[in-house]
């Protein structure tokens, strides 16, 4: 009796259909069939290593479809950087004196795929403001006499109208110019007319023409990478500093490169903004746009230049009255500079009597620079221009660094438009007391922070205001 009332207690609860009636082993199978398992989706992980410009390196664990963008935001949440969407990672071909960004679609592992045994090839984390800069300003990097749009299209073309005709896939406007190629298997360069058209980029063989008969192809790039030269002419023996080359993916070495070199950086930079856009096309702006997904306004192709943080809050005020204004005009804004400067130079002043004899404060403004990013201690004139360019040639790039040739002075390396100028600070000694000064001691600074920090607010006697510094960061 008291199996039979178990039993029916077991009858009483509803039964619930198996769902995955094919995992369910029958007494009549004894083995269960591999084709019924779901297949495994595992995502295979390497390590990857990753420089900083101080040569300090971090290995991370990634999967293997981890994308460059990926990356560079993994290494800002671990080292706590702030992300001003100009991280980049970078490709360095130490011995060949090559480097390129990656973009920021591109898989890590298929770069790394690509790296051939005996050349020793690293990954840098760095910033890099010219990433994404002919987006905002497509003007300044397509020179009227290296472009040529085709006979339908008007002459004169909107901002948005360039960045329509790049990133069409109907179109593509025609960019030509004298280039310098190294001949195949010689130490030897020829100066070449060179066009680039969607199906490649060509030479003519006969002066500037650009018939049909005339042009012979040179190279195209859906399966090789763009460098740019990081040592100028000192490995290849090139008649000028401007050099980029092509190299095929998984080539077996610096005798299958394709090198050119321009004659100047405007026409290098046009060149190889025109060819990245010719080989990504949309998914360049894809990428630019990312970050700003979810804005009202930013429709493809409808975008308007996008300002810095400090620019947009940088302005001149007048607080003299009960009630602040911004100054709209730019001589007031100017005599406001002026003044705000001899006011610095008042403050300075100040500063130096109240905290002790003028030597003990002349020798605490001497080394009180050392600690910020900006200051590069004793680099050379190449290795600044070399960090500048890395970072970009965007107006405003700057470093401050020790003079070689004059052991008292410093020297602030800036860019803009598309070169690095260099500016000597030059220590001024008045009654006593020492100061820093740019222009001859008609603005003087007690240190070079106090000098770096005007001229960011300022433009003065420098072409532009300093904008973003060269920092050797540490991972």
């Amino acid at each position: 009796n008291r199996r039979k009332k178990k039993d029916d207690s077991i009858l009483e609860i509803p039964s619930i259909p198996n769902p995955f009636p094919e995992l369910c082993c029958s007494p009549f199978a004894s083995v269960l069939s591999a084709s019924l398992l779901p297949k495994a989706t595992s995502r295979k992980k390497q390590v990857i290593k990753v420089y900083s410009e101080d040569d300090t390196s971090r290995a991370l664990e990634v999967p293997s479809d981890i994308t460059a963008r990926d990356v560079c935001q993994l290494l800002i949440l671990k080292n706590h950087y702030i992300d001003d969407h100009s991280w980049t990672l970078f490709e360095q071909l130490t011995h060949t004196g090559l480097g390129r960004a990656i973009e920021d679609h591109e898989l890590v592992t298929e770069v790394q795929s690509n790296w051939v045994m005996e050349e020793e090839t690293k990954l840098y984390f760095r910033k890099n403001y010219a990433k994404y800069e002919f987006f905002k300003n497509p003007l300044s990097f397509f020179p009227d006499h290296m472009i040529s749009f085709p006979s339908e299209t008007n002459a004169a073309l909107s901002h948005s109208g360039i960045l329509q005709m790049f990133l069409s896939s109907s179109t593509y406007p025609e960019i030509h110019g004298y280039l310098h190629a190294k001949e195949q298997g010689k130490k030897s360069w020829k100066k070449l007319y060179f066009l680039l058209r969607r199906s490649g980029l060509y030479f003519s063989t006969k002066g500037t023409s650009k018939e049909p008969r005339h042009l012979q192809f040179f190279c195209e790039f859906s399966n090789s990478d763009m460098y740019m030269s990081l040592t100028g002419k000192k490995l290849s023996g090139a008649p000028t500093n401007y050099g980029f080359c092509f190299k095929p993916n998984k080539s077996g070495g610096t005798r299958d490169l394709k090198q050119l070199c321009a004659d100047d950086e405007q026409s290098r930079t046009c060149w190889m903004t025109a060819i990245r856009l010719l080989k990504y096309g949309m998914q360049l702006y894809q990428n630019y746009m990312q970050p700003y997904q979810g804005r009202s306004g930013c429709s493809p192709l409808n975008i308007t230049p996008m300002r810095s943080i400090s620019e947009n809050s940088l302005v001149a005020m007048d607080f003299s009255g009960h009630r602040s204004r911004i100054i709209e005009n730019p001589t007031e804004a100017l005599s406001v500079a002026v003044e705000e400067g001899l006011a610095w130079r008042r403050r300075g002043c100040l500063r130096l009597n109240s905290h002790g004899s003028p030597i003990a404060m002349s020798n605490m403004g001497m080394s009180i620079h050392r600690s910020q990013s900006w200051f590069h201690h004793k680099i050379s004139r190449e290795e600044a221009q070399r960090l500048i360019l890395q970072h970009g040639l965007v107006d405003g790039v700057f470093l401050v660094r020790d003079s070689q040739s004059n052991p008292k002075t410093f020297v602030l390396s800036l860019s803009h438009g598309l070169k690095i100028k260099h500016f000597q600070i030059v220590p001024l000694e008045d009654d006593g007391k020492l100061f820093y000064t740019l222009d001859d001691g008609h603005t003087r600074f007690t240190d070079l922070i106090q000098l770096v920090e005007f001229y960011q607010l300022n433009k003065g006697v420098l072409p532009c205001k300093l904008k973003h510094y060269c920092a050797r960061i540490a991972l």
